[in-house]
């Protein structure tokens, strides 16, 4: 492979690299998350509404993080272990709020919908990295206020890191969706900015976006991520 005519990387990740790890999605067929409307729980008119029903949904979530089962599996490790070797620009992006590519190793990764393992303030936009349960009364350790909130992008907010991903898709010579359901704004879009790149799609059915992309790699992240990384590096 000649890195200096094919040098930039683009990578995104959706919720279906990490079900293989062990996370639940919370989200069913009906659109109910553990059993909540998502305007119950994922929204900040929610959070203004019932703090304290916010508050646990997100705790629930964020103690599952500490589960000694929970670990990153073989597609985490094989994308960290590209970017290790990769000569030339590289960035993961990540529809996921766990924290399973940074266990693995990922390093030029941005977390596009925010992160479970992280707190921040509403009034002063402190984050704090956080593992615990988060109460309603837990004060900012920055202005004393309260309004610590899970730092989460929420329906009907703007997903962080939009200028540098869209600059990176710009440039982009490879990008690769993987477990991702194509449904999903602005995220779903990438395929078509990415506007010179060879488009690879790894899911375990074809999705809405598949016609986009040039070629479709149907199975497990588990197998097909690592089968297909290896296969890119020799060929």
């Amino acid at each position: 492979m000649d890195l200096r005519l094919f040098k930039n990387i683009v990578i995104l990740t959706g919720a279906g690299i990490s079900a293989e790890s062990g996370i639940r999605t919370f989200r069913d067929q009906n659109g109910l998350w553990e059993e909540h409307r998502i305007e119950d729980v994922a929204t900040p008119e929610a959070f203004a509404q019932n703090p304290a029903l916010v508050q646990r949904f997100y705790n629930l979530r964020r103690a599952q993080l500490k589960d000694p089962n929970l670990q990153p599996n073989a597609a985490h490790k094989a994308l960290a272990q590209l970017e290790e070797i990769w000569e030339g620009n590289f960035l993961l992006v990540t529809q996921n709020v766990d924290n399973l590519h940074r266990r693995a190793g990922s390093k030029n990764l941005l977390h596009m919908h925010g992160r479970l393992d992280r707190i921040f303030c509403q009034f002063c936009d402190e984050k704090v990295d956080w593992t615990e349960d988060l109460l309603t009364q837990h004060p900012c350790p920055s202005c004393g206020r309260l309004g610590m909130r899970p730092d989460i992008v929420w329906f009907g907010e703007m997903p962080y890191h939009m200028e540098e991903i869209y600059a990176a898709l710009d440039k982009a010579d490879y990008f690769i969706s993987i477990g991702t359901s194509g449904q999903v704004y602005p995220a779903a879009g990438f395929v078509q900015l990415a506007w010179k790149a060879k488009k690879i799609e790894i899911n375990m059915k074809d999705t809405g976006i598949s016609a986009a992309f040039d070629s479709h790699l149907v199975g497990p992240a588990t197998v097909e991520v690592p089968r297909f990384i290896q296969n890119f590096l020799t060929n």
